[in-house]
């Protein structure tokens, strides 16, 4: 009987085990997009641009062409889980911010202006900015290889309270730009050291850094509620960016 009672036990503990397994790695298996109510996640992404050398199985824009293999959905897993065939060969930097200027008349009205755009090895990523008021209030990203533009994970979708899962953040923020940058250099001492940033960007509910020793090398945000740091691991090697800002209008 109390082999049975154990047998029992062990199956239960099992499926707890797997139960919460699904629940902490489902957000990586499906895509997560923004609507005209904001953040929805487990929906496909928008996109369906092709292009050859790239099979996306799943995530934002369902590719599924030769020669790139995409096995989860676009989001923070994707620089672990991509496998490009030789073959593979980025798209233009003028096809990346048709996609971003589409994705901006679709999601976030017509009065969006792409800026701040920039290139890196795994993605293409940019600023919308509300050029009613001039305020930055989305950040952006284009796959280099697929062509798929989605809203970029991380801070953009979580901590974002105009668009994002942040909405629901209730108070005053607790740190001002200055008081961000300072957490920011502060981490930077142990992250990677001699670095400094670059270039600062205040985004509704958090502020976003360009960081870097002699030139850009990555990202990270800083909450402006709990001061929390979420670097961008996502990116790849910096590329190089644009200067040029492209204005979204609406179609026609």
């Amino acid at each position: 009987m109390a082999d049975k009672r154990n047998i029992i036990i062990s199956l239960l503990i099992v499926v707890v085990i797997l139960l919460l397994a699904f629940l902490a790695f489902r957000p990586m298996m499906y895509s997560s997009t923004y609507g005209p109510s904001g953040y929805q996640p487990g929906q496909m992404g928008p996109g369906m641009m092709n292009n050859p050398g790239y099979n996306y199985s799943s995530g934002s824009g369902m590719m599924r062409n030769q020669g790139y293999n995409y096995s989860s959905g676009s989001g923070m897993m994707g620089n672990m889980m991509a496998l490009y065939d030789p073959r593979a060969r980025p798209i233009t930097q003028d096809e990346a911010l048709r996609s971003m200027e589409s994705l901006a008349r679709q999601y976030y009205g017509s009065n969006v202006e792409v800026e701040d755009f920039m290139a890196f090895s795994s993605n293409y990523y940019a600023v919308l900015k509300d050029a009613n008021s001039s305020q930055d209030i989305a950040e952006v990203l284009v796959d280099r290889y697929s062509g798929s533009a989605y809203p970029e994970p991380g801070p953009n979708m979580m901590w974002n309270t105009r668009y994002g899962a942040g909405r629901t953040q209730a108070g005053n923020a607790g740190y001002d730009l200055a008081g961000a940058k300072k957490l920011a250099e502060d981490f930077l001492t142990g992250y990677l050291p001699g670095a400094q940033i670059m270039e600062s960007k205040q985004m509704p509910g958090y502020y976003t850094f360009d960081f870097g020793r002699k030139d850009i090398e990555g990202m990270m945000s800083v909450n402006a509620f709990s001061g929390q740091i979420w670097v961008h691991t996502w990116h790849g090697s910096y590329l190089g960016g644009m200067n040029a800002t492209s204005e979204s209008h609406s179609a026609a």
